[in-house]
């Protein structure tokens, strides 16, 4: 068979690159047709690239990749894997022009076909390396997209390799491309050699280019991967497969049906990276679940490994089931699960969010479960059922779906008997509404009083609760690591959560809602995963994030809101709690860490920027109050970059003109679209301010004894951290409706800058007329940064608004005619 023309002339450049070693390393294209590995276009570029580094500086890159490529050539296998690992190294380190990327490139080509199979290995990563670099270039043109399709299908070849470590590499060096063409990417999976499709063509950031020739050696290779002996093979093939899926949704579709396929394999690893695959497809929305795939997702939910169970379950969390069959097929089989196995309570989190996700399917288990109740068959109906329980709660999700009209059709007995499991709702709802909230709509839905403090509404046709933060699935934790994770390999990881917040946000107007949120949950999950492994500035960074994250989340929530144009929404999910809840964000990212350089600081003035233009269109540009507190954040952003080693941002620039015309001429929604969240990585020495509040010698069955109307003495344990003697720190005690705030005093604590600690007894004056109580203590500080809160605080001691440093704690009392 006559070879093509453009393999026969990147062929000939191949061999050019590797000459001297041809004899030990057979050249990679005198395979036949199904496994020819297609050669470099750009041999003129290679020579080019050759004669700049003749003549470049001793020290530089090019001069190491030259010393580098005549050591590969070498008879030794050692020094020849050596030198790959070289020049690998190289590219790493130095920012290598794209000649140097080309010699690597054509280095590695090579010895693709050595004998020795650690060269063959060092191979591989090399062109992974390369092409990484590849993919980071801007502004590339077809050419260098024809570079990735080649190094796509070179990496496929060698994912055929004899050896097991070299197929291994191969594939998870696939999962890393970020450039291929859709054509090469659906010849990888099918085994029969695919005629080139004029239509397809490589997709880079959402566009298609050209398309390009289909070569045979990708024929299949996923296919032939997941069917390997190894089952390591098949768990980096079946990672690779999910990687790949959000580059193309017609692939996405058709790898699904491969891994659905791998979820009888007989080892559980394989498993469990189907799963893992298909969840990162499902957060990327590529995920679309078909009635043929449901068996086998229902016949996992009952899987007797407790990993399978609980790795299906998330993906079921987020998946769109588009027949109301296939979603009553899910729940009943979740309320299987969940009989069988009671101690799971997590399925009850998973049940309200599959039931959130299909309002419409959800209002149609409610009406049934309504009858139900009014008319038991057996007599008596008892909510103690996992059945019933389960079913009350996917019911209650309707008033956290999206769907206004099902929102009112709720039967109002649902809510009445949902009141008697408030504390299993609560956990399955998920930290963002705490019970009193949840309470207090309950008893607004079915009229009865609620005596605790009222929430900011009069009536409320729904609960989406899911508009102040949503809930945060629990998700799978794949990273294990010991305490101490190196730094690099962190901040890299933070750098990809980072990019992948930024392109979240600027397809949000494209996207679905409810797949911003579950990215940006997933972003701030892998945040805290961090966080807990790490310390020191690093760690508080990391905590810092998952705050700066939580206010990105209730902006993303806030301008939803109005665009849906629901504004007046009353009760616990209106746009002025989700204001006050991103204004409590951005006092916690100012006065809860120390050491911030100026970068930081401006990330949080645009936010309360933006958080202020809310306050704005909410109150109106009249508001003298939150002009004052626009006014001073500007003042703060010009002293920050007064000595011009930072710039205002044009979103900054913006709000200054606006404000200094009145807002004359200025419309405060098109101001608001301006802002782009952009975190720095740039953190220096950052620390986390924090407090510690303990209670000795108090629980429940151990309570101090007091006397009505008289002031009771509380004992406590009191550690603070990084706190400086500038800050104002307050005990705050709540008993009922009556609050004290006691000023504490910074030089009663002994201990050193960065670690204060004492034991004090700080009396409590509001004793109730009651045979027992239970105070609320809690350490506050004040926040002197300027808020976007509109609410007035009319309680005596800390003047402005505060932040809290510890958590609430309970501290139970006793009258001694009584005990």
């Amino acid at each position: 068979m006559e070879e093509p023309p453009l393999l026969a002339s990147t062929s000939r450049a191949t061999a050019s690159v590797a000459s001297s070693s041809s004899a030990n390393c057979p050249d990679p294209m005198d395979e036949g047709p199904s496994v020819s590995v297609p050669g470099l276009p750009f041999a003129e570029q290679l020579r080019a690239a050759g004669r700049g580094a003749s003549s470049g500086s001793p020290g530089g890159p090019e001069a190491q990749v030259q010393a580098l490529a005549s050591i590969s050539r070498g008879i030794y296998p050692l020094a020849r894997a050596e030198a790959l690992r070289g020049l690998a190294a190289v590219l790493e380190t130095a920012d290598a022009p794209g000649g140097v990327v080309e010699l690597c490139h054509g280095c590695a080509v090579g010895l693709m076909r050595d004998e020795d199979e650690g060269v063959r290995l060092a191979s591989v990563r090399l062109i992974a390396l390369c092409a990484d670099k590849l993919n980071t270039r801007e502004g590339s043109d077809g050419n260098g997209d024809n570079q990735t399709d080649i190094m796509f299908l070179q990496l496929s070849s060698m994912a055929r390799d004899m050896c097991t470590n070299v197929r291994i590499e191969a594939f998870n060096a696939l999962g890393k491309m970020q450039r291929v063409s859709e054509g090469v990417l659906l010849q990888s999976l099918s085994k029969k050699v695919i005629k080139p499709n004029t239509g397809s063509g490589s997709i880079i950031k959402g566009e298609k280019v050209p398309p390009k020739l289909i070569y045979p050696c990708a024929a299949g290779i996923f296919a032939h991967g997941i069917e390997d002996e190894f089952h390591q093979v098949r768990t980096a093939a079946c990672k690779s497969l999910g990687a790949l899926s959000k580059l193309s949704a017609q692939y996405a579709q058709k790898a699904l049906d491969l891994l659905m396929g791998m979820m009888n394999d007989d080892t559980e690893a394989v498993r469990l990276q189907t799963l893992q695959a298909l969840f990162h497809m499902a957060t990327y929305g590529c995920l679309t679940v078909q009635e043929m795939h449901m068996h086998m997702f229902l016949g996992l939910l009952v899987d007797m490994n407790a990993s399978i169970r609980d790795a299906t379950r998330k993906i079921l969390g987020l998946v769109n089931l588009p027949k109301l069959q296939m979603f009553k097929s899910a729940i009943d089989v979740l309320i299987t699960s969940l009989e069988k196995h009671q101690e799971e309570q997590e399925i009850y989190s998973v049940l309200f969010s599959v039931g959130k996700n299909h309002g419409n399917f959800s209002a149609n288990i409610a009406k049934h479960l309504a009858k139900e109740i009014s008319m038991p068959s057996d007599g008596e109906l008892i909510l103690d059922k996992p059945r019933i329980k389960a079913l009350l709660i996917v019911s209650i999700s309707v008033a956290f779906s999206d769907d206004k009209h099902n929102k009112r059709d709720i039967p109002e007995v649902i809510f009445s008997h949902a009141i008697s499991l408030l504390g299993k709702i609560s956990c399955a709802i998920g930290e963002v509404v705490d019970q009193n909230s949840l309470l207090s709509y309950f008893c607004q839905r079915t009229g009865i009083p609620f005596w605790e403090t009222k929430l900011p509404s009069r009536e409320s046709e729904g609960c989406s609760v899911e508009t102040v933060a949503d809930i945060r699935p629990r998700i799978e934790k794949t990273v294990k690591s010991t305490k101490c994770l190196d730094e690099v390999l962190t901040m890299q990881s933070v750098k990809s959560i980072i990019e992948t917040v930024e392109r979240t946000w600027t397809i949000r107007k494209s996207c679905n809602i409810r797949d911003v949120r579950n990215i940006l949950r997933t972003c701030k999950e892998e945040l805290r995963i961090l966080a807990s492994n790490s310390s020191g500035s690093t760690g508080a960074f990391l905590s810092f994030l998952c705050e700066y994250l939580d206010a990105v989340q209730f902006i993303v929530e806030i301008l939803r809101s109005f665009q849906l144009d629901n504004s007046y929404d009353l009760g616990p999910t209106s746009p002025d709690i989700l204001l006050e809840k991103l204004d409590t964000s951005i006092r916690r990212m100012k006065c809860c860490y120390a050491g911030f350089n100026r970068g930081m600081e401006i990330q949080v003035c645009e936010l309360a920027l933006l958080a202020n233009l809310f306050g704005l269109s909410k109150v109106g540009i009249q508001s003298k109050l939150v002009l004052d507190k626009l006014h001073w954040v500007i003042n703060r952003l010009d002293c920050l970059c007064a000595d011009g080693s930072c710039e205002l941002s044009y979103f900054s620039r913006e709000i200054k003109k606006a404000f200094n015309a009145n807002f004359v001429g200025h419309d405060i929604f098109t101001l608001l679209e301006l802002f782009h969240p952009k975190p720095t990585t740039d953190y220096g020495m950052l620390k986390t301010i924090s407090a510690d509040l303990q209670v000795r010698d108090n629980d429940p069955e151990n309570s101090s004894t007091y006397v009505c109307g008289l002031p009771v003495a509380v004992s406590l344990y009191i550690s603070l951290c990084n706190i400086s003697s500038q800050d104002r720190l307050w005990l705050r005690m709540i008993v009922g409706e009556s609050i004290q705030h006691t000023f504490l005093e910074l030089s009663s604590f002994g201990g050193n800058d960065e670690v204060k600690s004492c034991s004090t007894i700080i009396p409590f004056y509001a004793t109730p007329m009651a045979c027992s109580f239970v105070l609320r203590a809690c350490l506050v500080m004040e926040c002197p940064y300027g808020s976007v809160s509109i609410r007035q605080e009319c309680n005596r001691g800390p003047s402005g608004s505060i932040i809290e440093l510890s958590d609430e704690l309970d501290v139970y009392f006793v009258c001694t005619k009584r005990r």
